[in-house]
């Protein structure tokens, strides 16, 4: 099994490899597997690099991502200034159905909510936020409400599993209960458990996955 240690310099490996971050500015605490990422960045797309980086390394668990962005005067703005960049950039983004969705920013956060019938647009309203300036942090509450009604759930995530080239998703059991999934099994890797989780979200009809899926060593590391 990979030490505390190693998966502490795997992480700092990987943040000195992206060049839109500063790896001096991060700090890496690992404790049996569960990293704790702290720091201060000036931009949000940084923060959250940060965190996507820590959790496509193998032997991490957990991520719990305590870093504080701080922009420096020239760069801070109002929350008027912030919510009428997100209304925007939604609109310029053809995924979204922007007229579904809600924007309310507090102190440089952005909440969102509202209702989209993809798992896919969900992410991609998030993501569109995140190298908007004078934001510190987007709390993602929007809904899926599917246009097709739920049917064949299970068949059609286990046969997208089996189709993935990206997944060694052998021994994942998915259960359907109306349009929830849950799903339960083991694989290596939080970044793993995360494919998986997007590819239930695929099946037509997915309104919420509970992904129990937990993350364990490979076996030559035991």
């Amino acid at each position: 099994m990979k030490s505390d240690a190693q998966i502490k310099q795997d992480i700092l490996d990987e943040l000195v490899f992206e060049p839109n971050i500063d790896e001096t500015q991060i700090g890496i605490i690992v404790e049996d597997g569960i990293v704790t990422l702290s720091g201060v960045v000036n931009e949000y797309h940084k923060k959250a690099l940060a965190n996507k980086v820590a959790k496509r390394v193998v032997g991490v668990k957990a991520v719990a991502e305590d870093i504080e962005v701080k922009y420096g005067e020239d760069f801070k703005k109002t929350d008027k200034e912030i919510a009428k960049a997100a209304v925007n950039a939604l609109e310029w983004n053809a995924k979204i159905p922007e007229e579904n969705i809600m924007v309310f920013v507090e102190d440089g956060y952005i909440y969102l909510s509202g209702n989209v019938a993809w798992d896919f647009q969900r992410k991609a309203a998030e993501h569109s936020l995140q190298n908007l300036l004078g934001v510190k942090g987007v709390v993602n509450n929007i809904e899926i409400k599917p246009v097709e009604k739920a049917k064949n759930i299970e068949e059609q995530i286990t046969k997208a599993l089996e189709r993935s080239t990206n997944l060694m998703a052998k021994g994942i059991r998915v259960q359907v209960d109306g349009d929830t999934v849950q799903l339960k099994g083991r694989v290596h890797s939080l970044k793993e458990r995360e494919l998986i989780e997007k590819t239930a979200y695929k099946a037509n009809g997915v309104r919420h996955v509970q992904n129990d899926i937990v993350v364990q060593s490979y076996p030559e590391f035991v």
